[in-house]
Parts: structure tokens; sequence; C-alpha cells
């Protein structure tokens, strides 16, 4: 496996966590309906595709990359302060819409400097991207 294959399939498997953990976060303040039941969705989704970048990288025998504890831990101190402000969906789908936005800016940034990477890893890559985007698409009927 190409070193540029090994960095798109951690940096999708760590964008896969980040998501999960971002939705899961947010499952806490959300009543039972259809917000809840997009989220829950869409969370499958991303540990299906981390599940996919984790085999492939233990095949290989290479670690998985986990997200960053500094961001991570920044990213659950911002959360929670707005939702303890406002928990209602349309603070909850903002927060997911951002999310996703920086996820597709980052997939598509990596997916530039790995160019060398194998055709199943970029394939990974877009469907991380396709799924951010149909992701926002339905979250944007909650603002």
């Amino acid at each position: 496996m190409s070193e540029d294959t090994v960095c798109l399939l951690k940096e999708c498997n760590a964008g896969c966590k980040s998501a999960t953990n971002s939705m899961e976060q947010v499952q806490a303040f959300l009543k039972e309906g259809k917000l809840k039941d997009t989220i829950d969705h869409y969370n499958k989704e991303h540990i299906a595709l981390g599940d996919k970048c984790h085999k492939l990288l233990n095949e290989a025998d290479e670690s998985e990359k986990d997200p960053h504890p500094m961001a991570k831990a920044f990213s659950w101190m911002s959360t929670e302060m707005k939702l303890m402000a406002n928990d209602e969906e349309t603070k909850i789908s903002d927060i997911m819409v951002d999310g996703c936005k920086m996820g597709i800016k980052s997939l598509s940034k990596y997916l530039r400097q790995y160019q060398e990477a194998s055709k199943e890893s970029k394939n990974i890559a877009q469907e991380l991207i396709d799924l951010e985007k149909k992701f926002m698409t339905e979250l944007l009927a909650y603002l």
C-alpha cells in the first residue's frame, strides 16, 4: 500500500470518527423526531465508512488516525456551550452543517494532496464527501 493511500485512508478514518463523535454528542440534546432519525442514519453511514477504512488499514498493518485531542476537546466544549444555551433543532442543524462543510473541505484537500493514493482509497474519500453533501442538504431543511 502506497504512502499516499495510507495517509488518505487515515484522514478518511479520522474524519468519520470526528463526525460520529459530533453526532453522538448532539444526540443527548435531541428529542424523538425526524432530525434525530436523520442524524442516527448518517451516524451509521459514517461508522460503516470508518469501518471500511479501518479494515483496509489493518490489512496493510497500518494504524488508524484519531482526531487530534485538542481539536476534539475544543469541538466538544464549543458544541456543549452552544447547546446548553439553545438546544433547538435549528442550532443542532447549524452545528452539524458546519461540520459537514469542514469535512467536505478537508477531504477535498486531501484528495488533491494524496494524488498517488489508490483508486479504492480515492473512491472512499469521494464517497465520504458525497455522504457529507447529502447529509448537509438534509440538514438545511431544519435551519
